[in-house]
């Protein structure tokens, strides 16, 4: 999936990169997109991601979720962009690993009347135990070495996202070719237009 409603991002490849991708436009002297403006965003993205089972009850998403989440995108923004671009994380992975070390949401499988199974939490979603899978997710993507070799920063001019790119040849250039990709054809076409001018 490319993209949600209200410009929300689930193609970065993994959850800890996909939360990532809530703010971009870290590129120096940039300003960065918030996309996680409120707590019914942050629902959204629960939803969207895959963190949470579809239809899970997300009623105690209040404004102290929303800073503590943000608080965890800009430390996986951290460690992420130091170990792809061969620099330690230092102490913000120390952090990471506090926050993985909290269990993540228990499942269970539940019987539809048609008979389908699907799953849901065994109790109300948790903050810390939804941080904690996320974190747990980094910490599996950046000791996994087959996983780390895949990722790329996007080569969009005003994107500093990070994806996971498991194309055929590993020649994904951008995020997202809808988006940055787009982005950069359209570029090219319009620089192609004045320079036949």
């Amino acid at each position: 999936m490319a993209a949600a409603s209200g410009g929300l991002r689930f193609d970065a490849g993994r959850l800890c990169l996909d939360l990532a991708a809530t703010a971009d436009g870290g590129r120096p002297g940039e300003e960065p997109v918030e996309r996680l403006d409120s707590p019914e965003r942050l629902r959204d993205w629960l939803l969207g991601s895959g963190a949470v089972p579809p239809g899970t009850p997300l009623a105690a998403v209040d404004v102290t979720w929303l800073g503590r989440f943000r608080a965890a995108r800009d430390l996986l923004h951290r460690v992420v962009h130091a170990e792809v671009d061969g620099r330690a994380a230092g102490p913000d992975l120390e952090r990471v690993n506090a926050l993985a070390a909290t269990a993540p949401p228990a499942l269970k499988a539940d019987r539809g009347a048609d008979g389908v199974l699907s799953r849901s939490l065994v109790g109300a979603p948790d903050c810390g135990a939804l941080l904690g899978q996320i974190a747990r997710d980094a910490v599996e993507l950046l000791t996994d070495p087959a996983a780390r070799g895949q990722l790329r920063r996007c080569e969009g001019e005003s994107c500093s996202l990070v994806y996971l790119d498991t194309s055929r040849g590993r020649r994904r250039r951008w995020c997202s070719s809808e988006v940055c990709g787009n982005r950069a054809r359209v570029a090219r076409h319009r620089r192609r237009a004045v320079g036949t001018r």
